[in-house]
């Protein structure tokens, strides 16, 4: 046997690599904190954050400041009690060290300390000092300022006395290490959404963002929204708390009640709050967001079994005691009202804490615990059942909603089991503009949605037809947001999308079916204007609204093309943006603008096969933007806000975000 051979052989202790607590996390930080993109990023924001949550809820803190600074650091300070600093006795180490440094150490294993907590396994602070090159936190406490510094994760020193202070509370400052993270921008709105959340969770809590990364400029600095601030700044704050939380989610749509209504209870141990504000509008959306100890539970879970199961029963008995809505069900020959239809329109906030959650699913955030099903749904059957019988009028808006939509089910349902009859018929009832790939695998098949027959036909040239499909889309596609679920089933859009995808189990309280789903990649391709943006738009509110597991499991995609080429002579450059064409003139004329021929392409029908393949479609060199969901109650709010009835709001966030945007008028 060789000497190499001998090498490749070897397998002994000294192979076997023992790692501390904290060389762990930086060794396998996707475990702690999900990925080492973006999403994992602002995790470590979160982390430090709930710990200033942690002192709200537990009645110690009142006002919070995240601030994003130069270089991508963060700074997140409170008002609370301070992390102790005093020497824990059996470590022999100050407190404060042990939190920073150590997994598993901290308050939120004392329930005399914190009786609920926002933290899922205790790791939160001691992660973010480990995945941070930089680290330091300063204490005000008992009349003191105390700090430490660290250094991925170690401490630098011990804890030092720097000055004086009246006032308390820890803050904390970090700097992600860029050698372990492959995103280290911060993104403001990112953070921005993920802090509103807990704002309205958390009433009279006041968290308040800025960016200081840049300074406004004097116009900026004159709207009433930045009046007084130097940098980009938001306020959060809710006296009203879940009630405004609702508001904040329906600003799109036309609300059915004049306020949303809103109750708490607690269990006869005292130990599980729970709080509910529902509101119906006249969309054709559920739309339940669940949380426990603020985390957001988008997975669901026994509180939530506990609300539907309480809200069905609530309502049908109101229904079954008056003769003038059992009348109007034979009159409609509707024999029976179902789950979804009591839902249809609903939008609900639950928010409970618990003190020893279990969390299950794929991602960790679906609540197991069996008892709080019964805490939740004896709850809502109490409160919900005295406030329709205190307010008679709001009742019957409900149950005439429940009732259309009833109704429109099974308008829709017939619609639908045309679109199943066409699709087990011969062929399998594939749509005729589809280009099938000649793989059977969905794994690695993919599926370019495309604007337009032009885009279509370049695409069908380029594209690999091993494993890449193409269907063109004519014109825009039906807004889901507005339409009645018939109508969602009889566009033929929808319906050849729905038949080139292969899914199933549309409606009707099934799940949906994804068995026979013929791609794991959903590609949305459409032009870079304004009419490309709003189809775009179109379908990932058709996505999120009737096939959210597509993008919860990862299977959605948009794809990047440049909009420009930049050439000079026979060599040129494609740009993504304005920032890279710049960069692409000053590379092939040193600036010289006059020098070079810039296209901007506007749609994808202006290029040729090989210009979309070298750019858009070619797996080795192409950009896919994952569409994820951070939050789907902002994501909730978006989509309702753009696609919704109301225009005010829709006014509001376009002249807020025009100037972030590309817009092509």
């Amino acid at each position: 046997m060789s000497d190499l051979e001998n090498k490749k052989q070897e397998y002994s202790a000294s192979n076997i690599q023992v790692l501390e607590g904290i060389e762990h996390v930086r060794k396998r930080p996707a475990m702690y904190i999900g990925d080492i993109g973006e999403r994992g990023l602002h995790h470590l924001v979160y982390e430090v954050v709930d710990n200033s949550i942690d002192e709200a809820m537990a009645g110690y803190a009142k006002n919070i400041t995240v601030k994003i600074l130069p270089g991508n650091g963060i700074s997140v300070k409170d008002d609370g009690r301070g992390i102790p600093v005093g020497i824990h006795k059996k470590e022999g180490l100050s407190a404060l060290e042990l939190v920073m440094t150590r997994l598993g150490a901290g308050g939120k294993f004392d329930k005399s300390t914190y009786k609920v907590s926002g933290g899922l396994h205790g790791v939160g602070v001691s992660c973010v000092n480990a995945l941070s090159s930089d680290c330091e936190v300063k204490v005000y406490r008992e009349g003191n300022v105390h700090l430490q510094k660290y250094k991925e994760g170690k401490a630098l020193g011990p804890v030092e006395v720097i000055g004086k202070t009246e006032i308390r509370g820890t803050e904390t400052f970090f700097q992600p290490d860029s050698t372990i993270f492959n995103a280290t921008v911060f993104k403001f709105e990112t953070l921005a959404a993920r802090l509103r959340e807990l704002a309205y969770l958390n009433r009279g809590v006041r968290i308040i963002l800025s960016d200081e990364r840049e300074e406004l400029t004097e116009e900026d600095k004159k709207r009433p929204e930045n009046e007084g601030y130097q940098y980009l700044t938001k306020e959060f704050y809710s006296e009203g708390g879940l009630k405004e939380f609702v508001m904040y989610l329906d600003r799109g749509r036309e609300a059915l009640t004049p306020e949303p209504i809103y109750f708490e209870g607690i269990d006869a141990a005292q130990t599980t709050p729970v709080e509910v504000a529902i509101q119906y509008n006249r969309s054709y959306s559920e739309n339940i967001h669940s949380y426990v100890n603020n985390i957001n539970t988008h997975e669901g879970g026994t509180h939530v079994s506990g609300f539907k199961s309480a809200l069905t029963r609530v309502l049908k008995s109101y229904l079954d005691q008056e003769d003038k809505w059992k009348n109007r069900l034979k009159k409609l020959k509707i024999d029976n009202i179902s789950g979804d239809d009591f839902r249809e329109g609903l939008t609900c906030i639950i928010s409970v804490k618990v003190a020893e959650p279990q969390f299950e699913g794929q991602t960790k955030t679906k609540l197991g615990n069996s008892d709080v099903a019964g805490i939740v749904q004896s709850i809502v059957n109490k409160r919900l059942s005295d406030y329709l019988e205190e307010n008679p009028k709001v009742a019957d808006y409900i149950i005439s909603k429940v009732v259309q939509a009833a109704e429109a089910r099974l308008a829709a349902k017939k619609a639908r089991e045309a679109v199943q009859r066409r699709s087990s018929s011969i062929g399998g009832g594939l749509p005729g503009k589809l280009a099938a790939c000649s793989s059977r695998n969905p794994e690695e098949c993919e599926i370019y949605l495309v604007e337009g027959d032009s885009a279509g036909g370049s695409a069908k040239q380029a594209r690999d037809r091993k494993y890449q499909a193409i269907l063109p889309l004519r014109g825009k596609i039906l807004n889901v947001e507005k339409a009645h679920p018939s109508r969602i089933y009889m566009n033929e859009e929808i319906k050849n999308i729905i038949l080139a995808l292969g899914i199933s189990g549309l409606g009707e309280g099934e799940e949906l079916n994804l068995d026979k789903l013929r791609y794991h990649k959903i590609i949305i391709m459409t032009d870079a204007d304004i009419d490309g943006s709003h189809i775009r738009t179109l379908l990932l509110t058709l996505f999120y609204r009737h096939f959210l597991p597509l993008i919860e499991m990862g299977y959605v995609y948009i794809a990047l093309p440049p909009l420009y080429q930049v050439k000079m002579g026979k060599k040129f450059r494609y740009a993504w943006s304005e920032t890279e064409r710049k960069e692409a003139i000053e590379e092939l004329a040193g600036g010289d603008e006059n020098r070079v021929t810039i296209q901007r392409y506007k749609g994808l029908g202006e290029m040729n096969p090989d210009q979309l393949w070298d750019t858009t479609m070619d797996i080795e060199k192409r950009t896919l933007q994952l569409v994820t969901i951070d939050s789907a109650a902002d994501a909730d709010n978006l989509f309702s806000t753009l696609m919704g009835d109301e225009v005010a709001p829709r006014r509001e966030f376009i002249e807020a975000n025009a100037k972030y945007a590309n817009i092509d008028i």
